[in-house]
């Protein structure tokens, strides 16, 4: 039930007004509305299914919040509130003067993505907070899946004469039960590494700093996850623990210490928090996507996922080198050869990373020096361009900034025609710089240095993604903001980082551990697809013994083609392992990047997972499981399948004696015939994986 409370006053004036359509699955509309005005002390909105019940309060003379699920306890007594240079606190002494409530239920068409349609269906609370000066409006949204509440500090008579509003606190909290007894998966929020760290798992009291998505579970068995949607022109938040269990808000600031510079009339991100009784339900969420805005930018057709080759392990290997000399590896020849390779193989692009000049000396502390329209010498981009439309294949571009955003900002017009006149479509963008560090000349010609998630940032990158959109050109960003589902918004951001990838089995140490992606589904992924880059088929080019090298068995890297949804997949390794085992590279020539629909099977944090996900461009489904360090049987029931249809299930396994540190290499490929009544049982080696087609007969 949704209701609306008054314990102040004894008489309640309301008025109700319902509004009821069907929903047609080809058109967004609004089942019921339900309009509440009153005065009122605590006010609940529910989840359409009545599972998630969220209660908004002044009791205590300040707002607070607090969440049950299934009846439980989920997010204890909250706080809620704003503080402003200016005018002080936005929180305490505002009592809550009208609330409104809304039902909703929609559908709408993805361009691209892990489905094809999103049911939006929610209740929203709209509560107008005063304190007889100023007002201020929260509005919280409750799906089954979660809630997301944001707000807004709308333009007001007391505000006429204010022109810039800086935010210096934000006192949102997440107050978590039982912190002592819930379990969190984590990585450092605001460290010199921005996203790539290896996860932690520890209670949630053990938290320090912590970045979003922060996933953690409950005594009781309920998963939760910490984000936030529709980042825009904001800080980003990481989350503070102060108190156990009190994970606060916790904003990016800007290298004059001001946290948010803004002007009445503006709205926040949403703050999120999925729920759901399982693990596998938080995967299995469109919160994030269903809190960010339609398309802006009208027909996208031109925004194309597909799978890349690329002159880029090589260099991680020091095989080649992105700078000028013997070794380098952006050269119009190895162009070519790689471009003949995937021809012959199904790829529709080739990304080029070190083309341009700036790459000699130390480029990750010169970004100034680059430049976005030279080529070195060895590069035509015209004869490569000719060449790959010869083969119908693109050239996939890249730009690196090294963090001197002012750089590559005064360049970008230019840069982009160019990739315009070339035809290139995607740009992979680099802001390789320690956190912290980025490097902008303000407009009185002083050095600034900004974190990659304070609100310059963030406005930084979706600047070059909107510039990018006006010549038909798609983003995928490498050390990026984090991604809060503005693909919605602008589909052309088809991709970024934001996570360790491939690259560290190459050089870090230690590598990615063998639970990092059976982590990163229920942490990363939450907030969008990432470019993780699997596909190497040389798990250890220095060694089995060697520190530097990948923590999987080779089925468990074709695996992350269905696990890591990105809707642009790399094969990252060099063409010449593919070659040499031919059969497995099977399954990375076949399976799609654009799904009808997917829908995770199984699994637990930190231990495994099974995706199973339909392509949109025929019946065809495919499955990817995999597990952490521990060898385990999953049994996988085939429900998803269509019903009265047959499959030819092609299955891509570990074998018998398959083991991630002394035989990585062991697998077998198999058939069966199969169909929607059956199960099939995964055997999944130490870090091994499963991949499957199902194609439909």
């Amino acid at each position: 039930m949704l209701f609306a409370s008054n314990n102040k006053q004894h008489s309640i004036t309301s008025n109700i007004n319902c509004k009821r359509a069907l929903l047609t699955t080809l058109s967004a509309l609004t089942l019921f509305t339900i309009h509440t005005h009153v005065h009122a002390q605590t006010v609940t909105v529910s989840s359409p299914d009545k599972k998630i019940l969220v209660s908004l309060t002044d009791d205590g003379d300040r707002p607070e919040y607090k969440v049950s699920f299934n009846g439980q306890d989920a997010v204890l007594n909250s706080r809620l509130g704003l503080v402003f240079q200016s005018l002080g606190e936005f929180g305490s002494g505002f009592e809550i003067k009208s609330s409104d409530i809304e039902s909703s239920s929609t559908r709408w068409q993805q361009p691209w993505g892990e489905r094809e349609w999103v049911l939006d269906q929610h209740n929203k609370l709209t509560t107008t907070f005063s304190n007889g000066t100023y007002e201020f409006t929260l509005e919280f949204k409750t799906f089954d899946d979660g809630i997301g509440f944001r707000y807004t500090v709308p333009k007001q008579a007391s505000l006429a004469d204010v022109t810039s509003l800086n935010i210096i606190n934000e006192l949102t909290e997440f107050s978590v039960p039982d912190a002592h007894n819930a379990t969190a998966w984590w990585i450092p929020g605001r460290g010199w590494n921005r996203y790539e760290y290896l996860y932690n798992t520890t209670s949630v009291n053990k938290v320090d700093r912590a970045h979003t998505p922060f996933t953690y579970k409950l005594k009781s068995g309920t998963h939760l996850s910490i984000h936030e949607a529709a980042l825009t022109d904001y800080a980003a938040m990481v989350l503070d623990q102060r108190r156990d269990g009190t994970l606060k808000a916790d904003l990016t600031p800007w290298s004059d210490g001001i946290l948010v510079k803004t002007a009445p009339g503006f709205t926040t991100p949403w703050r999120t928090i999925q729920i759901a009784d399982k693990a596998t339900g938080l995967l299995n969420s469109d919160l994030i996507l269903n809190l960010n805005e339609p398309n802006k930018l009208g027909d996208v057709s031109w925004v194309q996922p597909g799978k890349y080759v690329g002159i880029w392990w090589g260099m991680h290997l020091n095989e080649n080198t992105w700078g000028s000399g013997d070794k380098h590896g952006a050269t119009t020849s190895e162009t070519k050869r790689y471009m003949d390779f995937a021809a012959k193989y199904g790829f529709d692009g080739v990304l080029v990373e070190g083309w341009n000049i700036g790459w000699d000396g130390s480029w990750f502390h010169n970004g100034d020096v680059f430049s976005f329209t030279k080529p070195y010498d060895d590069f035509d981009i015209d004869a490569v361009n000719e060449y790959g439309a010869s083969k119908n294949v693109r050239l996939i571009g890249h730009h690196e900034t090294s963090g001197s955003v002012t750089n590559y900002r005064n360049q970008m017009s230019d840069a982009y025609d160019l990739y315009k006149k070339h035809d290139v479509t995607q740009i992979k963008t680099g802001y390789v710089a320690d956190g912290g560090d980025i490097k902008r000349i303000d407009e009185n010609g002083i050095t600034r240095h900004e974190w990659h998630d304070g609100q310059f940032m963030v406005n930084e990158y979706l600047h070059s993604v909107t510039e990018a959109a006006k010549r038909g050109i798609s983003i995928n960003t490498h050390e990026p903001v984090k991604d809060t589902g503005l693909r919605r918004t602008y589909p052309n951001w088809i991709a970024r980082e934001g996570a360790r990838g491939q690259e560290f089995n190459a050089w870090g140490t230690p590598p990615n551990n063998p639970e990092h992606t059976a982590i990163l589904p229920y942490t990363r992924m939450l907030s969008g697809p990432m470019d993780f880059t699997p596909g190497i088929f040389d798990l250890a080019p220095k060694g089995l013994d060697a520190v530097n090298r990948v923590q999987t068995t080779l089925t468990k890297q074709l695996a992350l083609y269905v696990v890591l949804y990105s809707p642009i997949q790399m094969a990252a390794d060099l063409p010449r392992n593919y070659v040499e085992r031919l059969d497995a590279f099977q399954f990375i020539q076949d399976v799609p990047t654009d799904w009808s629909e997917s829908i995770a099977v199984a699994g637990e944090i930190g231990d495994y997972v099974a995706f199973a996900r339909k392509d949109r461009a025929s019946e065809d489904w495919y499955l990817g499981a995999l597990t952490d360090e521990s060898p385990r049987k999953v049994v996988i029931k085939l429900d998803f399948l269509g019903a009265d249809k047959q499959y030819q299930a092609q299955i891509y396994r570990d074998g018998d004696k398959a083991n991630w540190e002394t035989n990585p290499y062991d697998y077998v490929i198999e058939t069966k015939t199969v169909t929607a009544k059956g199960e099939l049982s995964l055997s999944l080696a130490s870090s091994g994986g499963t991949a499957i087609r199902f194609k439909a007969l």
